[in-house]
């Protein structure tokens, strides 16, 4: 069965994996500053404040001294994010330190004494009229990201097509999709486990595909990166001007309205954008149980399913990994079965992946209950998943009819020396090799038989 881990990068990855010059220049920015801050660690954040009027280095076992014995690995995990995302410069002569970067602290300084001015102040209510209420910009955001998605995996499937180019389209389903001659795209394994990740990882595994195609256009990726966090500071529900923008985030924000970051308005006079859920939670970590939206599942403990859901993109969420036996306009029914769990399993998706989603989206009902998905329904996925893995398949290769029996041996220590040998009958004079070393094996023989 295909393993495949699929991996959703958050804000602080993002970061961390751009260069020293552009992580200077994002950290210039208050702004950025406090989302990064926000975003560690709570021990790194522990030590970013201890450090911050600090302005020499803090020998290594001093710092190893602020924490208990017992907390040695979280202390570990938070340096070693720190120095990963050059907030702290590590130096080693006589002994190893750590110093706060010297811009981060600077700004983070000022922001926290004096407070800073907002990316940009939203335009007052007399030339937006009326904007949308936050419940109406929520099912708005959902719409398009769920829209999104369903375009992104088949466009037949999608209500409304997005206004996404199709050159754009490709970028995202890059991995997502194969697609062989003459047959349609299909989803890979990474795909299926793209779709049961939760809504802000999948976020910002598309923001990370995004960034990567523009960078290839030449965009900087530390100014898409800058926007994005400028994004999360601003408050949802409010009309920001466009005239604002660069010309370059003015093609950006187009192209979030389409994944239901924003929404835009057009007045008499003003062009603006509104803010959705899904940009301020932009820099919020992936553990982040906040950001987590409101279950819609529940899991009997005779593997009925039940599913509160007016959504096409849940149904076919469920359908991965259930039977969907009947649906309602507000309720779909279905059931977990051995046959719906060994196709997924076939399909790249494991028993955790289905697990966890189940739990993330259990209904608001029986999400309290511990456990949210009944034990037996857990124990019963994952042993249909055992179930596949008691046999592993492995390429061989047959060896028989040898001339002599010194030709048998000498081939049998032959495969051994070279860990290949996986069986051998000394008596008919036969063995099984593994096939990474069939090409050698044959040239062996072949000097053999000389």
């Amino acid at each position: 069965m295909p393993q495949v881990k699929i991996i959703a990068k958050n804000f602080m990855d993002m970061v961390a994996s751009l260069t020293a010059r552009d992580l200077i220049k994002l950290y210039e920015n208050p702004f950025i500053c406090e989302a990064i801050l926000r975003s560690l660690p709570p021990l790194a954040k522990k030590y970013v404040f201890q450090m911050l009027y600090i302005d020499g280095a803090i020998p290594a076992k001093t710092m190893e001294e602020w924490v208990l014995p017992d907390g040695f690995t979280k202390h570990k995990v938070a340096i070693d994010r720190l120095v990963q995302l050059r907030l702290f410069s590590e130096e080693k002569k006589k002994e190893t330190t750590y110093r706060l970067n010297s811009t981060f602290q600077s700004n983070l300084r000022k922001h926290l004494i004096n407070g800073g001015a907002l990316p940009r102040e939203p335009l007052p209510s007399v030339i937006t009229a009326r904007l949308p209420t936050l419940e109406d910009l929520e099912a708005y955001a959902i719409g398009q990201w769920e829209c999104f998605l369903l375009q992104l995996i088949s466009s037949a499937q999608a209500e409304r097509p997005t206004n996404f180019s199709s050159s754009m389209m490709k970028v995202f389903q890059r991995g997502l999709l194969i697609q062989r001659d003459k047959e349609a795209p299909r989803l890979t394994e990474s795909g299926f486990q793209f779709l049961l990740m939760d809504t802000n990882a999948q976020l910002w595994y598309i923001v990370r595909e995004y960034i990567s195609n523009s960078q290839e256009q030449g965009i900087n990726q530390a100014d898409l990166i800058s926007f994005l966090l400028e994004l999360s500071f601003h408050v949802a529900g409010e009309a920001y001007n466009l005239n604002t923008l660069s010309e370059i985030q003015r093609s950006m924000i187009k192209d979030f309205a389409d994944l239901g970051l924003v929404k835009l308005q057009q007045g008499r006079k003003e062009s603006w954008f509104i803010p959705t859920k899904l940009a301020t939670n932009l820099s919020m970590s992936l553990t982040d149980s906040s950001a987590r939206k409101e279950g819609f599942v529940v899991v009997e403990t005779n593997f009925r399913m039940y599913a509160y859901s007016t959504s096409k993109l849940h149904c076919e969420i469920l359908r991965l990994f259930s039977k969907i036996e009947y649906q309602l306009p507000n309720l779909v029914v279905g059931a977990i079965t051995k046959e719906s769990l060994y196709n997924a399993f076939e399909n790249g998706i494991t028993a955790e992946q289905i697990i966890s989603f189940l739990q993330q989206n259990a209904h608001p009902r029986v999400a309290d209950r511990i456990p949210s998905v009944p034990e037996n329904v857990c124990d019963q996925i994952r042993l249909w998943e055992s179930d596949l893995n008691r046999v592993e398949m492995t390429p061989v290769h047959y060896y028989d009819e040898f001339p002599s029996r010194d030709v048998f041996e000498a081939a049998c220590d032959y495969a051994r020396d070279r860990s290949g040998l996986l069986w051998e009958d000394s008596k008919k004079m036969c063995l099984v090799v593994n096939a990474e070393i069939h090409m050698h094996m044959r040239e062996f023989l072949r000097g053999q038989n000389k």
